[in-house]
């Protein structure tokens, strides 16, 4: 598996993050406001501590080219009451949120490494558990977190990321060793 770097995300990411989301794979499935205005109304108070999410930058030899953010459950409580109605939710379980915004770095193990990379941090914090839903259409997502190790435990009616979609999902578990 590629050795992938992750740091935190700055706010001097942004310009990445915006072209990343101007892209139509990462447009179809995380449908943010590409504007520099909206990324810092979305990650300005995780960069800044005030949101309990932690969002990282990953990069591969020196070359930034994804995304991804991990968060607990508890702090999402609205989340929780919707997911927690079709698959069992430990108390201390995770979950993560990705994208591999450089095209030709897509299908190469790089998603793979990154979502195995945050695994460590995800671990040191506590959780035991890291339980994702993806879209049921988003089929290369679901497949690159069977790749990771990732079970399928059930499907939820949940609002989708991006509001052209049905609320079809599947829901993924890892478990994590000690």
């Amino acid at each position: 598996m590629p050795d992938v770097e992750l740091r935190p995300f700055r706010r001097e990411d942004y310009w990445l993050l915006s072209t990343w989301l101007r892209d139509p794979l990462v447009a179809r499935w995380w449908a943010d406001d590409p504007s520099l205005i909206a990324i810092e109304e979305q990650y300005g108070p995780s960069i800044d501590g005030l949101d309990a999410a932690h969002v990282l930058l990953a990069s591969y030899d020196g070359t930034p080219y994804g995304v991804i953010q991990w968060y607990r459950y508890v702090d999402e409580t609205d989340y929780v009451i919707a997911l927690g109605d079709a698959v069992e939710l430990p108390d201390d379980a995770a979950s993560i949120d990705y994208l591999v915004g450089v095209p030709e770095l897509r299908g190469t193990g790089l998603g793979s490494a990154m979502v195995s990379a945050v695994l460590e941090p995800i671990r040191a914090a506590g959780s035991r558990t890291v339980i994702v839903p993806v879209h049921a259409d988003n089929v290369d997502s679901w497949r690159m977190l069977e790749r990771s190790g990732f079970r399928r435990v059930g499907e939820a009616d949940l609002e989708p990321d991006n509001p052209a979609d049905d609320r079809r999902h599947v829901v993924y578990r890892l478990d994590l060793s000690g």
